[in-house]
């Protein structure tokens, strides 16, 4: 079973997740985003798995959405091209599993996709 959490060590949410995926057996891939940003195309195809809006994993508090001059009424195209150029604007974390995804908010979110 291949899961992969795109982590952010410094986050609680993202650490509270890992150990609960460890915690169930599962070693995850983990992927440190900010260091490792993902790409346009794979911002798009974690939007199909997640199955949600585009800004429903953004960091819509972060300062470089409104530096960026983001709304939540943006085009999808605009937020996930932010996303990929300021990854610090991705909503942490994400786990991938099997070709779907969750975000750990709550961690226990993602226990749905396992």
């Amino acid at each position: 079973m291949t899961v992969t959490i795109w982590h952010n060590p410094r986050c609680s949410k993202s650490r509270q997740t890992l150990a609960l995926l460890e915690s169930k057996g599962v070693t995850p891939q983990v992927r440190l985003y900010l260091q490792n940003p993902p790409t346009l195309e794979e911002l798009q195809s974690a939007q199909r798995m997640l199955t949600t809006p585009v800004i429903s994993f953004m960091r819509t508090g972060e300062a470089a959405f409104k530096e960026l001059g983001l709304t939540k009424d943006a085009s999808d195209a605009t937020l996930l091209d932010a996303m990929a150029d300021h990854p610090a604007l991705i909503e942490r974390p994400i786990v991938f599993h099997d070709g779907k995804a969750a975000i750990g908010r709550p961690p226990e979110a993602v226990l749905s996709i396992l």
